[in-house]
């Protein structure tokens, strides 16, 4: 989303996917927005170990609104406020991590909230992405695009064995990841894996994340993944934890000193974007597929 020209290019590229995404499978590539909940994000503290488990609770697939942005936010300040040695983010869902950003929220948008949910994203990334305790994503299943974002900001990735995939795929859906997206996975897998990837907007499932670098591990069912990030976390028990959060935050400082200074200009890019009229009108096709369905 850089300039104007790429973002005509980008609505334009984005209906012409909505057609295909519409026609093969809607209810994958979008979900409706729910009502807020107390229980979007569910926290287990264990007194034991001092390891917070944050499971996203927003059924069908947790799909990233402004809501459930807020609430993983909370949690995650809560976990810090509570002295958690780590935290372990996961799903309660029982085949998806997260289906990524909730398309509803661009969607005919109110640019208050629009605004809010973009700032609120942006947060939540710092916040995560910056977060001096060990963290560890438990994939238990599809993590596609913003579900993709979360698991790369913690810095270990555990993911179950099965047919799912993760993977920043948003060209497929004429979208161009933003620089605090691409940057993280540049990191994670290397520019030219990383370039191949965001361009294409590959997905792998765990067998070819694993040997490309995007995840650390691979479990054999969630069980599995959260003892293995369990141990992970517990294996810095004799490491100064001082010296370990200052050395993270070290190889991290650039990418969170662009977004702290480039906020604004980045939430400008996003907001023209989705009020780009080609934009609009693929959102209004999946939609309107939606409600055909629906009935």
């Amino acid at each position: 989303m850089a300039n104007c020209s790429l973002l005509r290019r980008c609505g334009a590229s984005l209906l012409m996917q909505s057609r295909n995404c519409v026609s093969k499978n809607a209810a994958a590539c979008l979900s409706t927005q729910t009502a807020p909940s107390k229980n979007l994000v569910d926290s287990v503290l264990d007194e034991k170990t001092g390891i917070s488990t944050l499971s996203m609770s927003r059924a069908p697939v947790n799909s990233l609104n402004l809501d459930l942005i807020n609430a993983l936010r909370k949690a995650l300040e809560n976990a810090v406020d509570k002295g958690s040695q780590g935290i372990i983010l996961t799903s309660s869902m029982p085949t998806v991590f997260s289906a990524g950003l909730d398309i509803m929220e661009m969607y005919k948008p109110d640019l208050k909230r629009c605004e809010e949910f973009w700032h609120s994203l942006q947060d939540l990334w710092l916040n995560l992405y910056g977060m001096g305790i060990p963290t560890v994503a438990a994939i238990n299943g599809a993590s596609p695009a913003g579900g993709c974002l979360l698991a790369l900001s913690c810095e270990y990735r555990i993911m179950a064995q099965g047919e799912h995939t993760i993977g920043l795929n948003e060209t497929k859906l004429g979208i161009v990841a933003p620089k605090w997206f691409a940057d993280p996975m540049i990191s994670t897998i290397g520019y030219r894996q990383a370039e191949l990837a965001l361009m294409r907007g590959s997905l792998f499932k765990p067998d070819e994340a694993l040997k490309i670098g995007l995840i650390d591990e691979i479990a054999s069912d969630k069980n599995d993944a959260l003892a293995k990030a369990q141990k992970y976390i517990t294996s810095y028990a004799r490491i100064p934890s001082e010296a370990r959060e200052a050395t993270k935050l070290s190889l991290r400082k650039e990418t969170i000193a662009w977004l702290e200074n480039n906020r604004e200009w980045d939430t400008t890019v996003f907001l023209n974007y989705v009020q780009l009229p080609q934009v609009q009108k693929g959102l209004d096709m999946y939609v309107q597929s939606l409600k055909k369905k629906s009935k």
